[in-house]
């Protein structure tokens, strides 16, 4: 449900906060109060286009945002989420949904599952004729779930198989290319015979080709200091130390140490020696090592980015030619599957076929039996559904479903799309909704122009019904009508008030004094006690 709904700038509308409850909010008021400007406004949040002739005079942007309580729902925040629309007159805008920035049809696509507004078009699901067959099958219950849960698990099969089948090489120029590319690159690969961490060690090796003169210098270097320094004054220390080991038990254990300490630098020294007569410019090895390292660069960018992808990648390609070269056999092996599975969805295109065909009766006649309780007594509403049995499988099955009307006598059936009066259609919305109260999962409702051209019965009669659906969902409804405003859970008055030369929409909920006084101000347009008492009639009554 919509908990808050706060609105900027939109008309004569400078700031304004709605606090909704659940069941069914009546909103009432003068005309040019600013009753359709609350409309705009949820039209605007669920992704409307955008007017700049909307904004509040002297203003440069409007917003618009709304707070759902939605327990369930994945994008909930302690069960809130928080969407919102800033629009400027320059153009600019941004919407959220739980702070995070999203795109205006990302938004729309959001809120139609949430929001259905009734008098304009934009946002309601129904009027969607994708969705028409979920409503049918939402209608018709278990007997289509458990048939379509079966034909969905077949469907799913069948996506899979037809995917690798396109995958899997089915022109043979295409295979053949396909399969000398891969044994040029698995030849290349193979022919470069890499080996684990190669790269790093050349590069180590290029490093110190490129430095031995540096290095010769510096070895030199500790070699002569070793040499004539280090170990020179370790001798002399060791035959210092021999003079006086016989002395203390302590003198004869450092000569101990010490003398480790000369084995141990004589042998250092003889390494760096040996390292330094190595050093060596030889200009073919270097050539040949940056010819190598060039080389395996080469094959990184185009295989891998180091040599353990480029094996990983030698492994895939030799999987795939393996694949192709037994692809016959494979492709084979899934066709015979694909048949099987087709016959099989087939079938259960069939059974869900003749529910839906024989549930779409009960149907017509549930909405035609709320369409003459609402006054068209004329209107005739009809499932349509299509059936063929062609390789055409969708998530449905072979159905094509639709909702069609005819609103007077003589008239051909038309899509709901196709009709114009704002006030049948949301009748004809209500009729419907009312039948699938029970199984419409779009949680909050609007109703614009619901009283358009009705008064009296069928005024009585639109109240009632969306009571009823009031029970299931989230009801708004704004209303000249008090047999409609007489069944409401929650009254609001929407007024305006000018102050220092400008207006503003103000919005009060009534209490039960306040919404018997404006039952009776709706019907007779005076507070008189006979008015008063027929008010409350009608809201004991409701």
């Amino acid at each position: 449900m919509i908990s808050t709904l706060h609105i900027k700038n939109i008309g004569i509308i400078e700031d304004l906060t709605i606090d909704l409850n659940e069941g069914f909010n009546v909103l009432t008021g003068e005309t040019g109060a600013g009753k359709s400007l609350i409309i705009d406004s949820l039209n605007l949040v669920c992704g409307s286009r955008f007017s700049k002739e909307i904004v509040r005079k002297g203003e440069d942007f409007c917003l618009v945002e709304i707070s759902i309580f939605l327990p369930n729902h994945e994008e909930a925040i302690e069960g809130t989420i928080i969407v919102s629309r800033e629009v400027h007159i320059n153009g600019r805008g941004s919407c959220k949904i739980n702070g995070r920035l999203v795109t205006v049809n990302e938004l729309k696509e959001f809120m139609r599952k949430i929001v259905d507004i009734h008098g304009q078009n934009d946002n309601q699901t129904i009027m969607s004729k994708a969705e028409h067959i979920n409503y049918l099958d939402d209608f018709i219950g278990e007997s289509i779930q458990i048939e379509k849960k079966k034909y969905l698990e077949l469907y799913s099969r069948y996506n899979q198989i037809k995917k690798e089948l396109k995958e899997n090489y089915g022109d043979e120029k295409e295979k053949q290319r396909r399969l000398d590319l891969l044994r040029y690159q698995l030849n290349e690969i193979d022919c470069a015979n890499l080996k684990e961490n190669e790269e790093e060690a050349l590069e180590a090796e290029h490093r110190r080709m490129m430095n031995s003169e540096k290095i010769y210098s510096c070895l030199n270097e500790v070699d002569s200091n070793l040499s004539e320094i280090v170990i020179d004054g370790i001798n002399s220390s060791i035959r210092a130390l021999e003079k006086i080991e016989d002395i203390d038990d302590e003198y004869q254990g450092k000569l101990s140490l010490l003398k480790n300490i000369y084995y141990d630098v004589q042998e250092l020294s003889r390494d760096i020696s040996e390292l330094s007569s190595n050093i060596c410019f030889d200009e073919d090895k270097r050539n040949e090592v940056e010819q190598r390292l060039d080389y395996i660069y080469d094959l990184k960018r185009k295989y891998g980015n180091s040599i353990s992808e480029i094996l990983a990648y030698q492994k895939e390609v030799e999987e795939e030619i393996s694949k192709i070269e037994n692809l016959d056999e494979h492709n084979n092996r899934l066709n015979c599957e694909l048949k099987a599975i087709k016959e099989q969805m087939l079938t259960k295109s069939r059974i869900m076929n003749e529910i839906r065909a024989k549930n779409a009766q009960v149907l017509n006649e549930k909405i035609n039996k709320e369409l003459k309780d609402l006054e068209m007594k004329n209107a005739r509403f009809y499932v349509s559904i299509m059936y063929e049995e062609k390789d055409n499988y969708t998530e449905n099955g072979l159905n094509d479903v639709e909702f069609l009307i005819a609103t007077n006598i003589g008239d051909e059936e038309k899509s709901l799309t196709k009709i114009a009066s704002g006030g049948e259609v949301s009748r004809i919305m209500l009729a419907i909704k009312t039948v699938l109260a029970d199984t419409d999962k779009v949680p909050v409702l609007i109703f614009d122009e619901i009283d358009t051209g009705i008064s009296g019965k069928a005024a009585k009669s639109v109240g009632e019904k969306i009571k009823i659906i009031s029970k299931k969902h989230q009801v708004m409804c704004i209303t000249h009508q008090a047999n409609i405003a007489a069944q409401g859970d929650s009254n609001y008055f929407i007024n305006k008030k000018v102050e220092n030369g400008k207006t503003y929409t103000t919005i009060k909920l009534l209490n039960e004094d306040e919404v018997i006084e404006e039952i009776a101000r709706i019907s007779s347009g005076d507070l008189t006690k006979s008015a008063l008492e027929h008010a409350r009639e009608m809201r004991k009554r409701a």
